[in-house]
């Protein structure tokens, strides 16, 4: 499986109470990523909130999601769990309901050597058929892998074969490109970096982003991949300060508040998570307006 583009995040829509999962609500999510144009969908990310379900949530996300996508494009599940033993139940669950790869990272309560985190992904890999995208998340998961690393463990763990980049230095996407020879597949996991990231020969940029402002990540994508420069300069620095601010903002909150303002109310993050306040809110239907 060759993935490249626009990989779309969904949150997790969550019922009045917070106690529950939204099916239908993740349905809606799900179709509007989708009427975005992006290229694959990726259930249980940190705009998920897939550290703040259950395991029984987390099942039923990923299988409807799966479920609801239909092969129209592919699909990613994330995993991310502090101990091995339950990234291998996850990843042989996603293998089973028909998803095409899982993301998986490094979760640490512990710091990791590189040692358990190889071990971690052998042990992962050698449980499930499915290609491996390594996610490197080190303000979220604890552990930060070199690309030396990373590379490493692509080359020597048969299912490990594309990259995440999360950590924001740019220089990581530049050394991936130059020691793989442009044959790793990695992708951009920060929104502010999308421009630098994809004009460095990124694969495609993972984002919440087309939640709220439909396929303009996607026409981003598709001006630098036609080599029209100035267009896509022109375009990222449109989405920018939105880009920036719901990563400072909180990537559940911020996209849950502004599907909330554009008629779509999928609940609040949940806690120990917060919404926006009324300021955030103001500030973020301001950048909206400017966008749609």
């Amino acid at each position: 499986m060759s993935l490249s583009g626009i990989i779309g995040y969904p949150v997790t829509p969550f019922n009045e109470d917070n106690c529950a999962v939204d099916i239908k609500g993740l349905a809606k999510v799900i179709d509007i990523l989708l009427g975005a144009r992006v290229d694959a969908i990726a259930a249980l990310g940190s705009a998920g909130e897939a550290a703040y379900l259950s395991e029984s949530e987390w099942r039923e996300v990923a299988e409807y999601a799966v479920k609801h996508v239909g092969g129209t494009v592919p699909v990613v599940i994330g995993v991310a769990e502090l101990t091995t033993a339950q990234a291998i139940s996850y990843a042989k669950y996603a293998y089973e309901i028909g998803a095409d790869a899982i993301m998986l990272s490094p979760f640490s309560y512990y710091k990791l050597s590189e040692k358990e985190i190889y071990s971690h992904y052998e042990s992962v890999s050698n449980a499930t058929p499915l290609p491996i995208m390594i996610y490197n998340n080190p303000a979220t998961c604890g552990v930060d892998m070199s690309p030396e690393f990373m590379l490493r463990m692509i080359s020597n763990i048969k299912n490990a074969s594309m990259i995440k980049e999360s950590s924001g230095d740019i220089q990581r996407m530049h050394k991936i490109y130059k020691l793989s020879k442009g044959k790793v597949p990695f992708f951009n996991g920060c929104n502010h970096l999308a421009l630098e990231a994809l004009n460095a020969g990124a694969s495609g940029w993972c984002t919440a982003a087309p939640c709220l402002i439909g396929d303009m990540p996607t026409k981003l994508f598709e001006a630098v991949k036609g080599g029209n420069y100035l267009e896509a300069k022109e375009l990222f620095y449109q989405q920018f300060d939105f880009l920036e601010f719901i990563v400072t903002s909180g990537l559940a909150a911020a996209v849950k508040s502004g599907l909330a303002i554009r008629g779509h109310d999928f609940g609040d993050p949940r806690k120990p998570l917060l919404p926006l306040n009324d300021t955030e809110k103001r500030r973020l239907n301001e950048l909206l307006d400017e966008l749609i």
